[in-house]
């Protein structure tokens, strides 16, 4: 087995008894009986599920355009980046070394000039001349106690976690794009539900005014049928500025103006029909399925690592040294082999007294190391509690929903049958004003189960770590 892979084990075997043991629940709470694994695929492309052409449209200009997702991963490329510094401190390094000088000569320089006739004795003078020299320059510091390892071992986590961490951007991404459109269709029907009301409304306005002005009804009833009016109409800016703030925030989503997908979405569309359920599948899927969880994972191997980095460095450092090259007082001599030089052999560095600077920076890395453990279990008993919420608010609503609806069928018949008493003089006007009231609150508060509905199944998509694996 060779070096590199028995490394790679080592590495993958720490990483695994770092991660501490959690004690998970057998099923959530929510899905007692659902004893079934989700369905991966279903999540990686969850809003397909909803059957809307301009969701799946929104999902993916959004995947090619946000600009938090695009910083995340440009963050994954630095980190890569990284790695390959790291990896390229285990290789020798080379590099050239040429220099041209002009000195005045002298002991000091190594250049002298001998003045002198026929063996007399002569004089040593200094004088000027240009020195030629080419040459390399190697060192390797050999990782014999493994602290280079180590750090390129930290950097490789550092890209795994980075590019986890732009994961869980894209589900929150995805989940956002969906939770705004749902409530931008919520308040489109809203509106639309107050504006068939106001015309039925304005019917009655119209009825009561004829009956008061044939003496088969009085003035109060007019004036309290206008009150009624302009109080559903009230409702209606509130709305329309609900819209807007869903319309600009998908388009700020999708890195546009946040006017610019207003004639694309003003039209009023259905709210999409949720899904059958949606198995959750086990507590213990969410540790390899979230992005976040992975995330941490990846930063305990870091902070792993970087404690082997702090050790190592109490330890000697040997370094091989090289120099080779020629040198010459002109051009054409630097092919002659009289310049020639070189130098080579080994350099120890031994820590002595860093005055207590490497043990308070293994104490800083083992720190480290003990929050990338806490950080993990705060992530995992969170993830929990966001799916349980989710599962709970889903659930409840759709019961809710259904009670709802069948209220809302309730208060329809209840109007009919008040206006007909009223105008067969068997009931007074302010019963056909009650049961419009109700009719047209039951009604809204059915248009907003709808949205509740789908944006829980949205929150459930993301707690359980849906959609960061479709790209």
């Amino acid at each position: 087995m060779s070096r590199a892979l028995i490394g790679l084990l080592a590495a993958v075997m720490l990483q695994a008894d770092s991660i501490p043991k959690m004690d998970l629940p057998s099923a959530f709470s929510q899905s007692a009986q659902d004893r079934r694994g989700a369905n991966e695929a279903a999540l990686a492309t969850w809003w397909t599920s909803l059957g809307d052409a301009t969701l799946n449209s929104l999902i993916q200009r959004a995947y090619d355009s946000n600009l938090d997702l695009k910083l995340a991963s440009e963050r994954v490329l630095e980190a890569r980046a990284a790695r390959m510094v790291s990896r390229a401190d285990l290789l020798p390094s080379l590099s050239n070394n040429d220099s041209v000088q002009r000195i005045r000569g002298g002991f000091n320089q190594g250049v002298i000039h001998v003045n002198g006739n026929g063996g007399s004795p002569g004089l040593i003078s200094a004088f000027e001349t240009g020195v030629f020299q080419g040459g390399f320059d190697a060192s390797w510091e050999i990782d014999f106690f493994g602290g280079k390892r180590k750090a390129l071992q930290a950097a490789t986590a550092e890209v795994r976690a980075s590019s986890e961490a732009r994961n869980d951007v894209l589900v929150s991404l995805l989940a956002e794009v969906g939770r705004n459109y749902i409530e931008l269709r919520g308040a489109q029907r809203r509106l639309q539900l107050t504006e068939d009301n106001i015309k039925l409304q304005e019917d009655s306005l119209h009825l009561t005014e004829v009956r008061a002005d044939a003496g088969l009804g009085n003035r109060l009833d007019v004036e309290r049928q206008r009150a009624q009016l302009e109080e559903s109409k009230a409702v209606v800016p509130q709305l329309q500025f609900n819209i807007l703030q869903d319309i600009h925030a998908l388009s700020i989503l999708l890195a546009k103006p946040p006017a610019a997908l207003e004639n694309e979405l003003s039209e009023t569309k259905a709210i999409p029909a949720a899904p059958p359920e949606v198995p959750a599948g086990l507590p213990a899927d969410l540790l390899k399925r979230r992005p976040d969880i992975r995330q941490a994972e990846a930063e305990i191997a870091a902070a792993t690592a970087r404690v082997g980095v702090a050790k190592a460095d109490f330890f000697p450092k040997i370094t091989l040294t090289g120099a080779a090259g020629r040198q010459s007082t002109n051009i054409s001599g630097l092919t002659l082999g009289a310049g020639n030089f070189f130098s080579i052999g080994p350099g120890l560095e031994l820590p002595i007294f860093t005055g207590g600077r490497l043990r308070a920076n293994l104490a800083v890395q083992k720190s480290r190391f003990e929050q990338s453990l806490t950080s993990y279990q705060s992530i995992v008993l969170k993830s929990l509690q966001e799916t349980e919420d989710s599962l709970a608010a889903y659930h409840h609503e759709r019961e809710r929903h259904e009670r709802l609806d069948a209220s809302v069928h309730a208060s329809q018949e209840a109007t009919t049958l008040a206006r007909d008493l009223y105008l067969s003089g068997l009931a007074d006007f302010l019963s056909v004003l009650d049961a419009q009231r109700q009719q047209l609150t039951i009604e809204d508060d059915l248009a907003v189960s709808d949205t509740a509905t789908l944006t829980s199944l949205i929150s459930l998509y993301k707690a359980l770590g849906g959609g960061w694996n479709s790209h």
